[in-house]
């Protein structure tokens, strides 16, 4: 698998660099190495039973080679379309219940507590990507098994505690957004049973060296109002 060229990464993650390569797809980057041998059997799992995941062709322990999708994430469509806000929160409620119906395969990590279910552990909008084929998912590094609603924690605790880079009326106005939307998403589960696994969600989060000094506060605010 040949280096991405002179040109630059057309998007940057916490973790990785996407490059474009012609034909249709996409090199995702690594910083360092990891699981992506693992995370391309997730995604080759997913897409097996249905699930809109792009296809992955080639990797390595830091590159993987995949489908590069044409469209805005969820996130950039929300802050352009600030309307449709229930309308891509119910989308992200069924993007969930739709992976937690599919079994996990044998081998994954249970970081959350047991159970036996697909789960993606990073399923926010900026992982939602709105193709005109229909949304589809993207980074699946932190993927396990577990129970959905657990899942479903982590996407309320990211969703709450996550902050956009700007200006300060940009933040402030991003921040109401944010607390709207979890509360648009978390009206299709049974809230009282999500929150049984926020200790176990903000613990990890706390543990992932990704998270920043500003997210680490929020998250420890989180939980001091739910003791």
């Amino acid at each position: 698998m040949g280096a991405a060229g002179a040109a630059g990464p057309i998007a940057r993650g916490r973790d990785a660099d996407v490059y474009a390569l012609g034909d249709g797809r996409v090199l995702r980057r690594y910083r360092r190495p990891g699981p992506t041998d693992r995370e391309r059997r997730v995604m080759a799992h997913a897409r097996a039973h249905g699930y809109p995941v792009p296809q992955v062709y080639e990797w390595t322990g830091t590159d993987m080679v995949m489908d590069r999708l044409d469209g805005p994430s969820m996130l950039a469509d929300l802050a352009r379309h600030p309307w449709r806000l229930g309308r891509h929160a119910r989308t992200l409620a069924d993007l969930h219940r739709r992976l937690h119906a599919i079994p996990a395969p044998a081998g994954l990590p249970a970081p959350l507590g047991e159970g036996d279910r697909l789960v993606h552990l990073d399923l926010h909008p900026a992982n939602v990507v709105l193709t005109a084929s229909g949304p589809m998912v993207i980074d699946w590094p932190n993927a396990g098994r577990g129970e959905g609603l657990a899942d479903v924690a982590t996407t309320w605790v990211i969703l709450r505690t996550s902050r956009l880079e700007g200006p300060l009326t940009r933040r402030l106005a991003a921040a109401v957004g944010q607390r709207l939307f979890a509360a648009a998403f978390l009206a299709g589960f049974d809230r009282r049973q999500v929150a049984r696994h926020l200790p176990a969600v903000v613990a990890a989060r706390l543990a992932d060296r990704n998270v920043r000094d500003h997210e680490r506060r929020r998250l420890r605010r989180l939980v001091g109002r739910r003791r």
